[in-house]
């Protein structure tokens, strides 16, 4: 009972829970030039019932679960960027990668999110331009990073989990290769079977007409003996096409009667109870053995839906494509979720088998939660059968192993390039202001003290020295100042300033200062 309850979905979701709540309420007030949104106090106590919320739907609404801690943490800082939600961005973040199988999902997501940051910093009037690129970079490291991460995880799964399908599958085949062979040997045996019996059954026959011939038997005797002549050359006849049926593999499979189509077979399942829909058609008449296969591949997917995705909504598709007629059966996920085990797998390893001998291929897989089943058949006749589906098995694992590595790639070169265009932008970004920064040497010493702020504002800078609008290590203001700018004397240096002081709408000091950068932390 107790290890049931530690393994339980439930249970991670508490234990989950708890863990992105322990850092909620640290000291993480924003910081010098971080403009703060909404009182954090309320923010927090808002977030144990929306952490909670998101935890709950993370399994069935990666997205929403992912937006709830991003949204906090623009609510507390449009920067983003604080400790008290950034162990809950990472881990749902994470999450929305390992459970939501779209590629664009994350890439949308975080871009909203930088939208969003963006949009704030614009708009709260304590933001900075600085604050832009703070947005990204956190949404950088705290969504885009952890959502690759997840994704890799989800990619790896699928590869273990495609490779032990295979492992199966193999060992399934294994088992129906050694029935076959039983089924070759009865069918050798039968053969002989048929030729003794048939031998005999002629000798009968042909015994039973020289009696029918004999002028010394009398008429009743001869009509008997040609009733038995008959007899025995009919079943000699229905003994050849019983056996007929147990063909050896270098024969071609019998064929089937062609009265029933696909159409019928859905037009009854839909009767039955079934949501079926019917689309396309192939616009002219497929060659037996085609034909035949494509009505077994939606006969078999409509068997399997009913069996194994009871309620679910089933679509049949009819077409032709580079060449070839394809018939697909897919099924949504079924209401009540997946019932129980697997199957056996046999049916779909019988209908590989006879669209294989019609010349075509079948490729069963999950989607959406749900299955399809889709089959490419040709649509010429007497076309050869293609080769075992050993290969074709090895195929699909070579595909999910070159999904894991396109999926490692991501995880690489996207925070890279993220990250070298993030840089190239802030890198640009500061060259500019820097230049737009620099305060010329002619027009500081044509101010003059006692000139009102307008006058003077037209011939400043468009930016100051910093973002922050007062550089660390900057002297103290003048007493009885209210307001002082510093702007830089060279483009790429800010160990020297100027300072410009207003007091009630006038300039009442100018100076060059030393700007001396604070002590580094131990």
């Amino acid at each position: 009972m107790l290890r049931r309850l530690l393994s339980s979905p439930v249970t991670a979701d508490v234990l989950l829970w708890c863990a992105i709540l322990a850092p909620l309420f640290a000291d993480d007030l924003p910081g010098r030039g971080q403009p703060a949104g909404l009182p954090l106090v309320w923010v927090q106590w808002a977030a144990v019932p929306l952490l909670a919320l998101a935890v709950a739907v993370s399994r069935r609404l990666p997205v929403l679960a992912a937006a709830v801690p991003a949204g906090l943490g623009l609510a507390a800082t449009p920067e983003l960027f604080t400790n008290n939600f950034a162990i809950a961005q990472i881990v749902l973040a994470f999450l929305l990668g390992r459970r939501a199988a779209a590629r664009g999902t994350g890439l949308l997501f975080f871009g909203g999110v930088c939208l969003a940051g963006l949009v704030l910093v614009g708009i709260v009037p304590a933001a900075t331009v600085s604050g832009w690129f703070t947005v990204v970079a956190t949404a950088l490291v705290t969504i885009l990073l952890p959502w690759l991460a997840g994704r890799y995880v989800r990619q790896h799964d699928e590869l273990v989990r495609t490779g032990w399908e295979l492992a199966e599958r193999l060992e399934r085949e294994q088992e129906l290769i050694g029935d076959r062979e039983r089924l070759k040997e009865r069918s050798r045996i039968a053969g002989d079977m048929h030729d003794s019996l048939g031998h005999e059954l002629s000798l009968i026959a042909l015994r039973a007409g020289a009696l029918q011939v004999d002028a010394g038997l009398s008429v009743p005797a001869r009509e008997a003996a040609g009733e038995l002549r008959s007899s025995a050359a009919a079943a000699t006849e229905r003994l050849r096409e019983i056996i007929g049926v147990l063909r050896e593999d270098s024969e071609g499979p019998p064929v089937l009667p062609a009265g029933d189509t696909p159409a019928d077979v859905v037009e009854r399942a839909r009767a039955s109870g079934m949501a079926v829909t019917l689309t396309g058609a192939f616009g002219e008449p497929l060659p037996p053995m085609a034909d035949r296969a494509v009505y077994r591949v939606v006969q078999e997917g409509l068997t399997n839906a009913t069996k194994y995705a009871p309620g679910a909504a089933v679509r049949v598709t009819l077409g032709l494509a580079e060449g070839e007629a394809v018939v697909t059966v897919a099924n949504d996920a079924p209401p009540a979720g997946p019932l129980p085990g697997s199957g056996s797998g046999h049916g779909l390893v019988g209908l590989d088998e006879r669209v294989r001998l019609a010349g075509g291929r079948l490729h069963a897989h999950p989607v959406d939660g749900g299955f399809a089943v889709t089959a490419r058949l040709p649509l010429a006749a007497g076309a050869a059968a293609t080769p075992p589906g050993e290969r074709r098995s090895r195929e699909a694992l070579e595909r999910a192993r070159r999904k894991v590595r396109r999926s490692m790639l991501d995880a690489i070169w996207v925070p890279v390039v993220a990250a070298g265009v993030l840089g190239v932008t802030m890198f640009g970004f500061n060259t500019y202001t820097s230049y737009r920064s620099v305060l010329d040497a002619q027009v500081y010493g044509e101010l003059r003290v006692g000139q009102s702020e307008t006058s003077v504002a037209g011939r400043l800078p468009a930016y100051q020295a910093d973002d922050d609008e007062r550089p660390a290590g900057a002297p103290a203001d003048p007493p009885g100042t209210d307001e002082c700018r510093f702007y830089r004397i060279g483009a790429w240096s800010l160990d020297r300033a100027y300072r410009l002081c207003f007091t009630d709408g006038l300039l009442t000091a100018k100076d060059r200062v030393d700007i001396t950068p604070p002590p580094a932390s131990p």
